[in-house]
């Protein structure tokens, strides 16, 4: 029997969708609060490693995003003007059969998990959020922004890496720390010969591709910036273009007329980690997800170990005789593999702002993506 009878959780990102999605699985009453009326996933595409994939299948999502989206196998990693650096194999993660790599619309992949939320019962409401939690001995009870209150068994914070509830409840906390990188981001119309993520390594740039439909991929550019700073919207085609012809191969060069295009979707966002220290609860009230371990994009994992967090709190809670055991748990399973992601992914976006060893990104590339085929 279940530790909690009823819990709410302030989000509705992927982290927050995939712990109400699992309670639910586990007959435990949910609430939703998510601060967005419309609830509207913004942002171009996503790249699902093996582990992120077998996190899905594990909600029973993994069927709809192999028809909605893109399954691919292997990572090839080339220099800037064309010859092939590496290949990275991407296996089935340990215990499961799904695809080791593909993408995704990440709006897609949003509209795939709201709709399991709402049809697993969780009580929803959008344009609402929380504007007081007080801990008792036996509950936490929460007001929120609508005039309600509401008593709850535990209070589960995904709201993401600005989170205010990190803010408000954890002051401790340092901000998350800009790491020197942005990264560009759009989407195009997907060449035959693009079947599988392919990187090309240049100097102090990385440009990446990644299908996500059979039509169209995703691509990123990272880009060292040594200071956090606006870039005005007008112009960036043009500085998406100025950094793609740093690319002097023929296959990026076809791309770029693209991204002039509407459709493209140019999205530009400064990178910043963050790594909270454990314990990452107080009492019934905790954080996971990019509220505490928000990672860069370079193994693809932000995503996906918030998904991963959201099914093993959501599993401990259902097989523990207390709450304190059940978070403790939770705690061990997450620390070490969130951790790797932020820490090697930090690692690096180190070496692209350095013009480092590409055979040592390489290494780490796959070393990290063995790890993370472990089970969770």
């Amino acid at each position: 029997m279940a530790v909690v009878d009823k819990v709410l959780v302030i989000g509705g990102g992927f982290s927050g969708m995939s712990v109400a999605i699992k309670l639910r699985s586990h007959g435990i009453a949910v609430d939703l609060v998510e601060i967005d009326p419309e609830w509207c996933e913004l942002g171009a595409g996503i790249s699902i490693n093996g582990a992120s994939m077998r996190a899905l299948d594990d909600l029973g999502l993994y069927d709809e995003v192999v028809k909605q989206g893109c399954v691919t196998d292997g990572v090839a990693i080339h220099l800037a003007h064309g010859p092939l650096l590496m290949e990275l194999p991407t296996p089935s993660p340990v215990g499961s059969q799904v695809g080791g790599s593909g993408g995704i619309f990440r709006p897609t992949l949003a509209r795939i998990m709201s709709k399991a939320v709402m049809e697993s019962g969780v009580d929803v409401r959008l344009g609402c959020t929380y504007s007081d939690i007080k801990q008792t001995d036996s509950c936490i009870e929460v007001a929120f922004t609508d005039g309600s209150t509401r008593a709850y068994d535990l209070v589960v914070a995904a709201d993401g890496v600005h989170s205010s509830v990190r803010k408000e409840y954890f002051p401790e906390v340092p901000e998350p720390e800009y790491i020197g990188q942005g990264v560009w981001r759009a989407i195009i119309p997907r060449p035959e010969s693009i079947n599988q993520v392919t990187m090309w390594m240049g100097h102090h740039l990385k440009l990446g591709v990644n299908p996500v439909s059979e039509t169209h991929m995703y691509m990123f550019i990272t880009e060292d910036r040594p200071t956090k700073e606006h870039i005005d919207r007008e112009t960036w085609p043009e500085v998406l273009a100025s950094l793609m012809k740093q690319f002097p191969n023929p296959t990026v060069e076809a791309l770029i007329p693209h991204i002039f295009k509407e459709e493209a979707n140019i999205d530009y966002r400064p990178l910043a980690n963050l790594l909270v220290k454990q314990p990452w609860n107080k009492g019934r009230l905790v954080m996971i997800g990019d509220t505490v371990a928000a990672t860069t994009p370079h193994l693809a994992s932000g995503a996906g170990i918030g998904i991963e967090s959201g099914i093993v709190l959501a599993d401990e809670l259902a097989v523990n005789d207390s709450l304190e055991k059940a978070l403790e748990k939770f705690h061990q399973r997450r620390w070490e593999r969130c951790r790797m992601v932020v820490e090697n992914s930090a690692r690096l976006c180190h070496i692209e702002i350095n013009g480092g060893d590409k055979e040592e990104h390489s290494r780490i590339m796959g070393q990290s993506l063995k790890a993370l085929s472990q089970p969770i």
